[in-house]
Order: C-alpha cells, then structure tokens, then sequence
C-alpha cells in the first residue's frame, strides 16, 4: 500500500491550491491584470488603489499613520502535520495580493463597502475593467464600535482564480455556518503599551464567526467580511480599550480559513495587513446609508452600555508600586472538551483577558495588576487594582 508522507501531503495541499478553476477566465488574464505587462511591476490601477486612501502603504518597518504588508513568517500557522504533533510552522507565501487598505468612518456604522458603486475600489474595477471579468477581491470590514462609526477595511485581490474544491472555493460558495466555523483571525501587538499587549497576548488567535457577529456579501466578483467587534461585549471592551492607545499602536493582523482535516494542512493566510499609529482625524467620512440597521442601533447601545461602565471604573486610582499580595493563582476552569493548543492558549488567558476586555483601562497612570483569579460555572472571578479588591 502507498504510504503518504508528509512531504506528499505538503505538495499535494500547494498543488490544490494553485490548480486553476474555470471561471472563463486564465492564468494569463490575471497574470496581465495583476502586474504590468513587460515586467514584475504593479499595474497601475493597482497602485494606485493602493495610495489613494486616507492612510498611505509605507514599508513596515516605519509606517507611522499608515499600513503596511507584513512578513506572513510572522504568524505562525498549522503545520503537515499538525493534527499529531500539534506542531506549527512560520505562515508561507501569501494566497491574496493586497489591493488597499480603508481607514474611514460614517454617520452610522458601515457595512457592505464593496456593494457601494460609489466605493473606491468597486470604482476602481469598474472602471478597469468596463466589459471584462474582474479579478476577485476579498474584503475584511473590521468595524469599531466607536460614536464615529470607524472602519479598518483590508481589502485582497486573487493572484489567480480560486482552485476548485480548496478552502477558498467552500468559503466563497458556502453558507454562512461553515464561514462561521472557518475564518481564523491572527493578531499581534508588534508595538504598543503594556496593557494593551498583556489583554491581546503575544499572538491572539480566534475564529471570528465564533467571538464576534460576522456579515458575509458574496458578488459576482468578492466577498465581502464585515466584522461586528461592537455585538461581543467582551470583543467591544478590548477594543475600547486599544483604541484610546491607537496612535501608539502597531498592530498585525493576519487572514485565514482554518484547516481542520489532514488534506487540508498545511495552513495557508489569505493576506495580512499591519497598520500603525492610526490617527482618528485621518480617517476620510463617507457618506452614511439611507437606512440605519437594528444591528446598528444594538451595537450602539452595547457601545455606550460598556462606555459607561469604563469611565466608571476609570475614576479608581492608585499609587503605582502597591505591595504585591501573596495569593496563590487559582487555574481557570472551563466546561467543555478542549480540542487544540489554540484553545487551551484562550483559556488559559480566559481569566487576566475578562478582567481587560470588560473593563476600559484607559487610564496610563491606572497600576492594574490582577492577584487572584478564580473562575468557574459558578465561582466569582475575584481581582484587584492596587490595594481595592473586587469580586465580579
């Protein structure tokens, strides 16, 4: 019998994903599309999506009020095979092309970007690419729950037509369960405050659909990602609290559908965006829908709801240097079978990561340092700030 190594896994998984799909379309259409003809330049269209909005493509090592691409050996993914021995690999080349990045903000929150023929980019391929077949785009909408309805919007084109029967071609073509279950953010503080880094962890990994309330538009040529961070209350407060640091953050954050069978290894990102120093004054207003969503109206409410209490736990103060408690830390406990590494990673943090979420620590001269965290079904989850104890 023909043993599968993991090396035949490895090259059958990249020839999956680069088979080409018959859309009508070839290689060569993308190939002319992508890049410039003659060379390995950008084609101008490109460039130009890339530079035209409210916050300039710098390099990465320095982009200050802009966006970057950052190296994808930055993130680390699932491994040939990883479901034996849970080991995990720097992320390879990228599946998606970035196409542009959106720092904008509305009368009320925003969603449906590339829907909107008024829109930049869907202008942009309109325009383009009057009477041909458009490339694909992908677009992650990560909408913060603010009063100005901001916008971080990373939108990705295809360097080649979506392979048929791989992970890109299911998400595209199904239902919003299984997007649900498959689209995996990565997250990394590469600068930023203490607070801010200890609440995220060094490399913090979720499946969006599962922590946060995900809208998924589907045309002709994109699909759209509009992330509702406001509809969590726990993805709400972190926020919150990041976001009153955004002009001293860098922040990564990386793109992929999760690989939960062998055939499916080695995990591959769609694309990845790094932004930095973000200045909510540079972000550009656009013009607000005709109607406003209930979903929108709820966040807003779960907004102010956890605003309120923020400020009010902002009012505590105390003295940096507080002498440290001797309590002895209490391992979290949680109900449920966990599976991977990735979830014991998140329960792990469970407990120190409620107590930033739920609270908004804007405050720099706040010295927060938890001593004691129990948690279970049916125990209190017991903290303090300084010399205040408080029990939740």
């Amino acid at each position: 019998m023909h043993q599968v190594t993991s090396h035949t896994r490895e090259v059958s998984t990249l020839q999956r994903d680069f088979q080409v799909l018959d859309f009508g379309l070839t290689k060569d259409f993308f190939h002319l599309r992508m890049a410039a003809c003659g060379g390995n330049d950008e084609a101008e269209w490109v460039q130009r999506l890339r530079a035209e909005g409210a916050v300039p493509r710098l390099e990465p090592e320095n982009c200050p009020n802009g966006w970057a691409t950052p190296p994808a050996d930055k993130f680390m993914v699932r491994g040939p095979e990883y479901f034996s021995t849970r080991v995990k690999i720097p992320g390879g080349e990228y599946l998606l092309k970035p196409l542009g990045f959106d720092w904008i903000k509305g009368a009320t929150k925003i969603g449906e970007v590339l829907n909107n023929p008024n829109s930049r980019i869907r202008k942009a391929l309109d325009d383009e690419f009057p009477s041909a077949e458009k490339p694909f785009v992908w677009a992650f909408n990560l909408q913060v729950p603010s009063k100005d309805n901001y916008s971080a919007v990373a939108y990705f084109g295809a360097l080649q037509p979506i392979p048929e029967g791989s992970l890109m071609d299911k998400f595209v073509k199904g239902d919003d369960a299984y997007r649900n279950s498959r689209l995996k953010l990565i997250a990394n503080i590469v600068k930023g405050p203490w607070i801010v880094r200890k609440a995220v962890g060094e490399q913090a990994i979720c499946i969006l659909g599962r922590a946060v309330s995900c809208k998924y538009s589907v045309g002709e040529n994109y699909i759209e990602v509009d992330v509702d961070i406001g509809a969590s209350m726990v993805a709400n407060a972190i926020v919150h609290l990041a976001f009153g640091y955004i002009t001293t953050l860098t922040v990564d954050l990386a793109f992929l559908i999760e690989s939960q069978i062998e055939p499916e290894l080695p995990e591959r990102i769609l694309g990845a965006v790094r932004f930095s120093e973000l200045n909510p004054n540079s972000a550009r207003p656009i013009e607000p829908p005709s109607e406003r969503s209930p979903t929108s109206v709820q966040s807003n409410v779960s907004t102010r709801w956890w605003q309120s209490i923020g400020q009010g736990l902002n009012n505590l103060r105390s003295h940096q240097g507080a002498h440290e408690s001797s309590s002895a830390a209490v391992s979290p406990q949680v109900n449920g079978r966990i599976h991977d590494e990735d979830k014991i990673e998140e329960t792990k943090n469970s407990c120190h990561r409620y107590l930033l979420f739920n609270c908004n620590w804007s405050c720099p001269t706040l010295h927060f340092e938890p001593r004691k965290l129990l948690t279970s079904s049916n125990k209190p989850i017991i903290f303090s700030v300084g010399k205040i104890w408080f029990t939740l």
